[in-house]
């Protein structure tokens, strides 16, 4: 009834009743394809939106139509039949010239991929590689005061040295403040607090991207090729079964946020087909176990619906993004953490010895050709871990079902940096170290974590309580878990700072918090992140199947 419904509304809506109508409806979505030409009552009721679109809007527009380039029009033109796949909805028609499609309202999301074919071969439209995606957002938003991503960055960066001048100011002021807040802590609130007040913006700038792209991966290799290895084999079992810890806590967690809700509020975690929210739960269950293409596997296994996606996105983000800050500020207190857990560092003060040790053997007074061919070592290695990493990554996807973390071109970039650092480390290019090499990996991770803090808006914790609430209750469950082991095996607060956040940050936060305890750590972060990725897609599918076990009907 509901799709017959759609139907008529969109055909008495642009009051067209010609032969050359083709609809494809997939639920409350409709797309009307047509032959002619858009009649005038339809366009000045419609928006247009270039077929080579990607991204979100908010808009108050009833209908849109897409816009074709001239040289893809003339590739439909000529082909025997096109492929429409609305919504992952699939659907052949002999031809079609112009393409309507309804506003799906607030939260919704309309993905079109046109595939014309000539002789059964498909042909590729250049414009937008076949496919075009726009998310409808809830309400408008506001463009920043700054959009400049030059100015952007270079606010960053002042933010960062005003960060570390006052850290280390002999003032008094100064010196009570870093001693209730970390450093690290600030180097991520305040580009928060500026993305909140709307003076910059994560949405409207690339930076985040340009960091963990380039400079993640460049200074993994910084901080890797001085690495000791004997030392962190002398680190002992405790840091993996800490790990483990987070992984059991994720899923024990969502189970019991789920449990507890069900009594609280049942149509917060309740919902039927597609729209049971166990399913869109499974997806956050994969980022926080392992990463993106985790997450990217269980909406694909689960299904759930993607106009609702937004909402468990906006969920991952806000309470992760809580949890660091809560470890980043922990950090700062875990000599007083330490003593309470009973915790022995023997392992870690020693590592972080021999590494301060063998620094100083080998600490020089730098110039400009060991600069540029410490880069040039360092770079090279950023370029072939991006070029394997989608050699691999095309590889994977031929093979494996989508969401597989082994498709994921990111993944294999942190691993081929990682590794790249690892031999880097066996050779004469470990001297380096001598000149700063990992002072330099340091100012990167600090660059990626401002950049993390500008993708914050403080005010989302409100825009949606009762979800961000569950996943509240999960995140505790999970960091009750973690103290509880660490208390009994006495494991230090790094073990329990980097192995939750190996969970549940991934790749671009555990190298930063186990950079914060010390650059000689950094690696053990790396490490547990990198295996966290295996781990993501089983411990999720338990998590989920679980979930659905207690979800209320």
């Amino acid at each position: 009834m509901k799709i017959l419904l759609a139907v008529l509304t969109l055909i008495l809506s642009v009051n067209l009743w010609s032969q050359t109508e083709k609809f494809v409806v997939v639920e409350k979505d409709s797309l009307l394809l047509l032959s002619s030409e858009i009649p005038n009552e339809v366009l000045k009721d419609s928006e247009s939106k270039d077929y080579s679109f990607k991204g979100m809007e908010f808009t108050a527009s009833p209908y849109f139509y897409l816009n074709f380039t001239d040289e893809d029009r003339r590739v439909i033109a000529k082909a025997d039949s096109v492929q429409v796949i609305f919504n992952k909805d699939t659907s052949y028609f002999a031809d079609f010239g112009n393409a309507v499609f309804r506003n799906p309202g607030p939260n919704g999301i309309i993905s079109i991929a046109i595939h014309p074919f000539i002789k059964g071969e498909s042909q590729a439209l250049k414009s937008s590689e076949g496919n075009f995606k726009m998310s409808f957002l809830e309400k408008e938003v506001h463009e920043p005061m700054i959009k400049n991503d030059k100015v952007v960055f270079g606010l960053l960066l002042v933010i960062l040295a005003f960060v570390f001048y006052t850290s280390n100011s002999n003032n008094s002021i100064w010196k009570k403040f870093y001693t209730v807040i970390p450093a690290l802590f600030m180097c991520y609130m305040l580009p928060a607090a500026l993305s909140s007040l709307g003076i910059i913006s994560g949405e409207f700038s690339g930076l985040y991207h340009m960091a963990s792209r380039y400079l993640l991966p460049a200074s993994l290799i910084l901080l890797i090729l001085s690495m000791d290895l004997k030392g962190l084999v002398k680190l002992g079992p405790k840091s993996f079964i800490m790990f483990v810890t987070g992984t059991v806590g994720v899923i024990v967690g969502g189970v019991f946020a789920v449990w507890i809700f069900s009594f609280i509020s049942p149509e917060t975690v309740g919902g039927t087909g597609n729209e049971a929210t166990w399913r869109g739960l499974s997806t956050i269950a994969g980022s926080w176990i392992g990463g993106g293409a985790n997450q990217t596997a269980m909406l694909e296994v689960y299904k759930y619906k993607e106009t609702l996606f937004g909402g468990m996105v906006l969920v991952d983000i806000v309470v992760a993004n809580i949890w660091m800050a809560v470890i980043l500020f922990g950090i700062g207190k875990r000599s007083k953490i330490d003593k309470w857990l009973k915790a022995d560092n023997t392992a870690i003060d020693d590592l972080v010895v021999r590494v301060e040790k063998m620094n100083a053997e080998m600490e020089r007074k730098a110039t400009l050709k060991d600069y540029m061919i410490m880069f040039g070592i360092v770079f090279i290695g950023v370029g072939l871990a991006h070029f394997l990493g989608d050699v691999l990554s095309s590889f994977f996807e031929t093979i494996l079902e989508p969401g597989s973390t082994l498709r994921s071109q990111f993944f294999w970039m942190v691993v081929l940096a990682t590794m790249y650092g690892l031999i880097l480390s066996f050779t004469k290019a470990r001297q380096y170290e001598g000149v700063g090499a990992s002072k330099f990996g340091s100012i990167f991770l600090y660059v990626l974590v401002a950049t993390i803090g500008m993708k914050v808006d403080i005010s989302a914790i409100f825009s949606k309580p009762l979800l961000i609430f569950v996943g509240l209750i999960w995140i505790a469950v999970h960091a009750g878990l973690l103290i509880l082991v660490a208390k009994l095996i006495r494991a230090p607060f790094f073990f329990l700072a980097v192995g939750s956040q190996a969970n549940i940050g991934g790749a671009a936060s555990a190298p930063v918090v186990a950079n914060a305890f010390h650059p000689a750590l950094t690696t053990v972060g790396v490490i547990m992140a990198v295996v966290g990725y295996f781990f993501g897609t089983w411990g999720a599918l338990i998590c989920a199947e679980l979930m659905s076990m207690v979800a209320p009907v």
